[in-house]
Order: structure tokens, then C-alpha cells, then sequence
């Protein structure tokens, strides 16, 4: 049976308190779930950022949609979670990731490492996660025990294999770096290879108790009555995808709001995907999408 439908905001840009403010009342009011916040350089910190949002709101969690955990030491990310968490009374999810840009982690002065000593790190960084959070020892605690809910973004087997042993949600970017352009610059997977990620991933988490929660980021979401012109444009910027896979691929969603609320619908059949991530630029185009959604 089918998971209920969530939805989650990534908010990209902080320009002062009160506009914060107002724009996590927004998403509460529109019907967003949970108000996300990235990990990148020259984006709002995340954790005083989710405390703020906490704080504008009454009812959606908070998450970090993802960490880089080359920023991060587990044992000051521990203190980090826990105090997050019990600041907004148990509402956080943690979503950590291996990071991307090679520029951030020089910028900061912090290792690069090669693509396995990055997943080494993660994995090191989630087992002692697990271990201090869970401690009752362990102070400040955490309100969710024995930690918050684990995000896990990536989409190489051993992320896959990672995600399938310890995440409560899976996330799909469904992007990759872009040959010959710089580090960071991605492009878009067709359909087919997304839906290869999903079944590689629930092979992985064949054995697990309990089935994880599938998560994707949906990089744009544009409203039109004409899906194949939008298709056609999309396709000459050269992100990957021609014409007819930008019509089918997950990450985009183009269309009326209820040509988008059927896409979600079939991708969520297809893919397992019930928990939709959007960018904030499109919080209020996706608004209809989401209200028609609401609920099912």
C-alpha cells in the first residue's frame, strides 16, 4: 500500500529575521510538512536556521536536506543534533549526505578526499552518531530516542547500501556531476536510470524491518498548458536529458497543477516516492500541486 504524501520545502536564502519568519509561516500555511534547510557555503547555517523556523511555526518538522559530513565532527554534530532537536520539542530530521563541491570543503580549509574515503567518513559519522545519541548518558539528549530520523541523499552503491542499513528515509537527487563542466555542476538522470537507483537500493533493503520512506528532489517545478514546448527548452540547455526523457524524468515537473499532481501520483506507483522535496523558489508554484494532493 501506498505511503501518504509528504512535502518539503528547501529554503535556499535568508536575507534578514523577519523575512525568514514570514516565509516558514508561508510554507506552514500552504501546506509544506517540513521546512529544510542545505549545507553549502554561502546558504544560512543550518541548525540556528531550522530553531528559527521552528520557532515561526507550529506544525511542521524541520530537517537538513543535506549535511556535508566533511564540514562536520561527530561529536560536535551530535551536540549539534541534540540541541536542535530538543529546541524545536522533537520536530528535526537529519538528512546527511558525502557533500559535492570540492570549492566549499576548500574554502574551509577541509579535506576533499577521494569518493570512498568521503562515504568512509559518512558511514564513521553516522555509527557514532547512533552511538552518542542513543547514550542516556549523553547530554543535551535528544527528544526523539533514540535519535531523529535519518535522511540519507546519494545514489552510488555503497550510499545505497549505507542508506539501506541505517536510514529511516531514502532520497534520490537524481543528479549527477556533469562531464567536463566544473565540480558541483550536475545534470539531470533519465527516468530509467532513477528507476535502476530505486531497484538497486530495494535490493539493498530487502532484510530491513521496516521499509524506509522514498524521498526526491524535485529541482523545478513550471506551470504550463503546453508540456512539450517547456520539454523542448528545457532539453537545449543541455542538462543531461533530450525532449521526451525531460518528459518523463522525476526531478522536473511541468505541466497544469493537476497534470503535476498525476505525475506525483504515477512516479510515487513507479518509484516508491511519497515524501516530494521542492526548491523554494517554486513554493508557491507547487502550492496547488500540493493541495491537490493533500491527503492522498
Amino acid at each position: 500500500m501506498s505511503r501518504p504524501f509528504r512535502f518539503g520545502i528547501n529554503m535556499l536564502a535568508l536575507e534578514d529575521r523577519e523575512s525568514w519568519r514570514q516565509k516558514c509561516r508561508r510554507a506552514e500555511e500552504l501546506g509544506y510538512d517540513v521546512l529544510l534547510v542545505p549545507d553549502h557555503l554561502g546558504m544560512p547555517a543550518p541548525f540556528p536556521s531550522l530553531i528559527a523556523a521552528a520557532e515561526a511555526t507550529e506544525h511542521p518538522r524541520v530537517g537538513t536536506f543535506v549535511l556535508n559530513a566533511g564540514f562536520w565532527n561527530p561529536a560536535l554534530l551530535a551536540r549539534e543534533v541534540a540541541t536542535t532537536d530538543a529546541l524545536t520539542g522533537g520536530r528535526l530530521e537529519l538528512g546527511l549526505g558525502t557533500g559535492y563541491v570540492r570549492a566549499e570543503h576548500e574554502s574551509a580549509g577541509l579535506p576533499w578526499g577521494s569518493p570512498g574515503e568521503r562515504v568512509n567518513h559518512l558511514t564513521r559519522t553516522i555509527e557514532e552518531l547512533d552511538r552518542l545519541l542513543g547514550d542516556d548518558g549523553q547530554a543535551p539528549r535528544p527528544v526523539q530516542r533514540p535519535r531523529p530520523p535519518l535522511l540519507i541523499g546519494g545514489n552510488g552503491p555503497r550510499m545505497l547500501r549505507l542508506t539501506a542499513r541505517h536510514a529511516e528515509i531514502a532520497a534520490f537527487t537524481g543528479g549527477r556531476q556533469s562531464p567536463g563542466k566544473p565540480e558541483g555542476v550536475l545534470e539531470l538522470l533519465p527516468a530509467d536510470e532513477v528507476a535502476a537507483s530505486v531497484a538497486r537500493y530495494q535490493e539493498y533493503a530487502a532484510g530491513r524491518p521496516e521499509p524506509a520512506e522514498l524521498n526526491i528532489l524535485v529541482q523545478q517545478v513550471l506551470p504550463t498548458d503546453d508540456r512539450r514546448a517547456v520539454a523542448r527548452e528545457i532539453a537545449a540547455r543541455g542538462i543531461g536529458v533530450d525532449e521526451e526523457q525531460v518528459l518523463d524524468v522525476p526531478t522536473l515537473l511541468i505541466g497544469t497543477p493537476a497534470q503535476m499532481a498525476e505525475q506525483l501520483r504515477e512516479r510515487r506507483e513507479r518509484y516508491g516516492f511519497s515524501y516530494i522535496t521542492v526548491l523554494d523558489p517554486f513554493l508557491d508554484a507547487f502550492a496547488p500541486v500540493l493541495a491537490e494532493l493533500r491527503g492522498s
